[in-house]
């Protein structure tokens, strides 16, 4: 079935597709290189609520994905949200502008990330130098661009076989330590653990930065829009079946590490997951379950990139960015040049940058424009559009945009001054080449007047 509003894509992915994509995109190398990052953020077990705290803020900002994305069903998500929040004609260029300008540098680093982090684990089972060490990472986003050149209904199938790999590995990891679970370990705090004082909140805003990141991904199924069937029931469905279910995954496994080994033990680790197999089973199948995360930290990379390559094809198709991201292969009927530039972009970054440095710019990167920029936009469209363009309707509203926003504001500060500027720069920056751009081609807001 084509998708009517975008008639070269089609309908591919049913709800169990749409959510198998959007898990197997937030779990990825993230939680497992996350894990000693978290307690030592929080010193101690009380790293748990980091863990809580992320999977809160998702919940409630899914909220807001779950009615954008049900009222605009379009390939592009959050392009397409801000453009028609902020008015298409004004505001809304530059919003979409600096949504894709950011798109065009973050997209790249976050699959770059995903494969530096498998380059990391891999390098468990066979060790690695520094040449070999980017080979690896090279490599696999040549091969994702590979796979990722075909029809979308051919990704389906592929994303629920990744999608089986990824459940099978973490409920056998939670099988594992649940079957080991020693409580006094997760329930013996150090002292001062519970202070409350602004050390203590500090520690967790920057553990959840961490824990945020891990979650990312629960609305990549809006980027996907012109693509999923039923988009109005199955795109609200996809995003909170994606966001609950890794919730539960992830603190069931947290929960197991920190009951099979010390905390103390953990901060300090580099392979904590592998450390945690061995230390249950021995060291064969420490390295199955190696390979295991190696196979979910591909599903991810998989997923996202798919997702992101949809980002610029939509602006392009809109007239607002370069014309030759909007062209679709003629027999496969998939954006294959915005695939392409996104994957040699990230082969670029890939090398050139280590993971610690780029979790937390990332976030700092996305959050005014993408996820603050978002929950304004619903509330002015909640005023401006009627009540029937909306077929999911959040509870309590306005409240969770509210909670949304706020949180999203927190986490932007607990990236940390420097990531935080750089954030802000890049939109200041975006938003220079915005007005340049308007004014050559006389457009808003240098249109003249009619």
């Amino acid at each position: 079935m084509v998708s009517p509003s975008n008639p070269a894509l089609v309908r591919g992915l049913g709800l169990k597709e749409a959510t198998a994509l959007n898990m197997i995109d937030m779990v990825g190398i993230g939680p497992f290189i996350v894990v000693p990052l978290v307690v030592q953020d929080m010193g101690g077990p009380q790293a748990m609520l980091a863990w809580v705290a992320g999977a809160a803020l998702s919940l409630i900002d899914g909220c807001i994905w779950a009615e954008l994305g049900a009222a605009m069903p379009l390939a592009g998500g959050s392009y397409v949200f801000l453009r028609e929040a902020y008015g298409p004609g004004r505001w809304g260029r530059l919003m979409s502008f600096l949504f894709i300008w950011q798109t065009m540098f973050q997209a790249p680093l976050v699959m770059a990330s995903a494969a530096i982090g498998f380059a990391q684990y891999l390098s468990y089972l066979v060790p690695l130098n520094a040449v070999t060490d980017r080979a690896v990472r090279g490599g696999l986003i040549i091969f994702l661009v590979f796979l990722l050149y075909r029809r979308i209904t051919t990704i389906g199938r592929i994303s629920m076989l990744i999608w089986v790999g990824v459940i099978a590995t973490m409920l056998w990891l939670i099988w594992g330590g649940a079957s080991h679970f020693n409580a006094d370990l997760v329930f013996t705090y150090p002292e001062g653990a519970w202070s409350w004082s602004w050390v203590f909140f500090a520690g967790l805003g920057a553990a959840t930065v961490r824990t945020i990141y891990t979650y990312l991904g629960y609305y990549n199924v809006c980027h996907l829009g012109a693509e999923i069937q039923n988009p109005e029931r199955n795109v609200p469905r996809s995003i909170f079946i994606s966001i609950i279910g890794i919730a539960v995954l992830y603190l069931a496994m947290q929960s197991s590490i920190l009951g099979v080994i010390p905390w103390q033990e953990i901060e300090k680790s580099s392979f904590v997951v592998s450390t945690f197999v061995e230390r249950l089973y021995g060291t064969g199948a420490a390295k199955f379950a190696t390979a295991m995360i190696l196979w979910i930290a591909f599903g991810s990379l998989f997923s996202l990139t798919l997702g992101y390559s949809r980002i610029p094809y939509a602006a392009a198709v809109d007239g607002t960015f370069f014309s030759i991201f909007g062209r679709v292969h003629p027999t496969k009927h998939f954006p294959h040049v915005s695939l392409v530039a996104l994957g040699a972009a990230a082969l670029v970054f890939a090398m050139l940058f280590r993971l610690r440095d780029v979790i937390s710019a990332i976030l700092a990167m996305r959050i005014l424009v993408q996820f603050v920029g978002g929950a304004v936009g619903l509330m002015v469209l909640r005023r401006r559009w009627p009540s029937d363009r909306f077929p999911y309707k959040m509870p309590l509203y306005p409240v969770p945009v509210i909670i949304a926003g706020a949180g999203w504001l927190a986490i932007f500060i607990s990236t940390g001054w420097k990531f935080a500027l750089t954030g802000a720069l890049v939109m200041v920056l975006g938003t220079a080449v915005f007005l340049l751009r308007a004014k050559h081609l006389h457009e808003w807001p240098f249109a003249k007047a009619g």
